[in-house]
């Protein structure tokens, strides 16, 4: 069975925004929700290690701002709204993991990126790393309706469909960090029915704990490079 396709996700995948995160979501707050702001700051905002913990347990963004952060249904989905204008002007340094820049370039095949980050943010980042040249297709939360995002799997689909123009008789990698990923995959297999294949990949180098997990993945790595090993056992 030959590979057809790697599908990322990007934060806690890709790379560690998590100090930009929470320095954008702290400005927002102050905007849409100043009531959550100073010394009632929620905890999963005060330091990293809270936030890994409500970013990997959370379903999606939605869920995190409204079940993590307490944030009302409207202040959530005003905050969405603001989410890129804050991403693509807030400086805060967002670095790739350690082995991705060497483990993309050395996958010779379509690569893409599903994320709840902006799309333009994600390729500013590609970009300043000279990998945009590798992805075909990115979609990230701005590119589908609020009401789709993942665990959906309308992001998924659309991006194969960006890389092939079709999505039958396809074997195709996603890798993330997050139960919601594994999840995702599953729903995309789901929907292909039986026309193609994901096989869900955790990267577990970001702080993922999966004993704990509903769904489970097809595979876990350590750091980047073990992807290699599994794509060439698939050749």
């Amino acid at each position: 069975m030959n590979i057809n396709a790697i599908l990322w996700d990007y934060d806690g995948t890709l790379v560690n925004s998590v100090p930009k995160n929470i320095d954008i979501t702290k400005q927002i707050l102050a905007e849409v929700a100043p009531r959550l702001t100073g010394e009632s700051l929620p905890q999963y905002l005060k330091n990293e290690e809270s936030y890994h913990v409500a970013n990997h347990q959370s379903k999606n963004w939605q869920d995190l701002y409204l079940n993590y952060y307490g944030m009302s249904e409207s202040e959530m989905l005003k905050a969405g709204t603001l989410w890129t204008e804050y991403q693509l002007r807030n400086t805060t340094p967002v670095e790739l993991f350690a082995e991705i820049n060497q483990t993309i370039n050395q996958i010779e095949l379509p690569q893409g990126i599903c994320s709840q980050n902006s799309s333009k943010n994600i390729n500013q980042v590609l970009e300043h790393n000279s990998l945009a040249h590798n992805f075909q297709a990115i979609i990230g939360y701005d590119d589908i309706p609020s009401n789709a995002q993942k665990p959906n799997p309308y992001g998924g689909l659309k991006c194969v469909e960006q890389i092939f123009g079709n999505i039958n008789d396809k074997t195709i990698f996603y890798i993330g960090d997050h139960e919601g990923d594994v999840e995702f995959a599953r729903n995309i297999n789901k929907e292909l029915n039986g026309q193609s294949r994901v096989i869900a990949i955790v990267a577990k180098y970001s702080g993922a704990e999966t004993s704990s997990w509903k769904y489970k993945a097809d595979f876990e790595i350590e750091k980047p490079s073990e992807l290699i090993k599994i794509i060439n056992n698939y050749s």
